[in-house]
């Protein structure tokens, strides 16, 4: 089960351009805003900017499903004909991020925070 598409991720390559960008789309401010991520909360959406994406084979925006369990539901996917293009790693603080590519080549991220 999850809890839904709460989170998108843009590979960049200018952060501070991208920033600017998002910063007037949105009309926020970034909560975070490090040289290796750049992160808005808007009308209940995470939204996030990495400037390491790109090396990491994202292609595009990657949506991100909130899960429970992160590793059982990366293992579904691969069983179900899924390829993994980022393994699950700690991104801070104990959220665990992956993405996987479906058979028509559409990126696909899973999200798991730590226990409240």
């Amino acid at each position: 089960m999850t809890a839904g598409l709460k989170t998108i991720i843009y590979p960049v390559k200018d952060l501070a351009r991208a920033k600017a960008l998002f910063s007037a789309l949105l009309e926020v401010e970034p909560y975070a805003d490090a040289p290796y991520y750049v992160g808005f909360k808007d009308a209940g959406q995470d939204v996030g900017l990495d400037p390491n994406g790109h090396a990491k084979g994202l292609t595009g925006p990657v949506p991100y499903w909130h899960v429970d369990d992160i590793r059982g539901r990366l293992a579904a996917l691969v069983d179900a004909g899924a390829e993994v293009v980022q393994d699950v790693q700690d991104v801070g603080n104990g959220r665990l991020v992956a993405s996987l590519k479906d058979a028509d080549g559409n990126l696909v991220g899973l999200l798991q925070d730590p226990p409240a």
